[in-house]
Order: C-alpha cells, then sequence, then structure tokens
C-alpha cells in the first residue's frame, strides 16, 4: 500500500490551498483518513479527521478553516484549507487505517507535505 500527499507549497497569510491524498495497493477497505501537521520543534497534532462514515472531526485551532473530504471510490482524502495563517505553517502528513484483508488493518503515513504561510 502507497499513501502519496501533495499540494503543499508557499502561501500567503489569508490565501487558501488543498492537500489531496491518494492510497493505492491492495486495499481491502479504507477505514479513518485524516491529516496531520509538524511544526519545528513541536509534536506531530491531528487537523482533520473522516470516518468511513463521512463523520468529521477538526482541530480546534482549524474549525471553520478547514475541511476535510474523502472519495471512497478512489481512495482519496483531500484537506481543504482557506483563511490560512503563519501558524498554520508545517509539514502536513497524510494518515489512513487501511485493512489489507478482512483480519488485518495497518496504520499508513505519507511522505509530508510542506506548508509555508508568508505574512
Amino acid at each position: 500500500v502507497q499513501l502519496v500527499a501533495s499540494g503543499g507549497g508557499l502561501v500567503r497569510a489569508r490565501g487558501s490551498l488543498k492537500l489531496p491524498c491518494a492510497a493505492s495497493g491492495s486495499i481491502f477497505r479504507i477505514n479513518d483518513m485524516g491529516w496531520y501537521r509538524q511544526a519545528p520543534g513541536k509534536q506531530r497534532e491531528l487537523v482533520a479527521q473522516i470516518t468511513s462514515g463521512g463523520s468529521t472531526n477538526y482541530a480546534d485551532s482549524v474549525k471553520g478553516r478547514c475541511t476535510i473530504c474523502r472519495d471512497n471510490g478512489k481512495n482519496t482524502v483531500d484537506l481543504q484549507m482557506i483563511r490560512l495563517k503563519t501558524e498554520d505553517a508545517a509539514v502536513h502528513y497524510c494518515n489512513t487505517f487501511i485493512q489489507v484483508s478482512r483480519s488485518y488493518e495497518f496504520e499508513y503515513w505519507g511522505q509530508g507535505t510542506q506548508v509555508t504561510v508568508s505574512s
């Protein structure tokens, strides 16, 4: 299984950015999907999460500014961010829990994509 994240880059404060992530390989079922971020000197933290049924959970710091959505047919999860702040700058990681068979589930991380926000 591979998890490929993209979409990072440099954006001005109050700008927008979309981070797509796609899973591929031997996939039986994808359960929770999410995006995390890690700024220099800080711990990795949850940004947003979405269950297979579509229920979502957001960090308080991004509520109202981020939307997570998934396409179960394409095995993708996207994070749309608006009104970006300098404190949103971090390496963003895609995360999923994938069943490779009916009995086995594993956690996967994407390679990380840098989001830089200029003031």
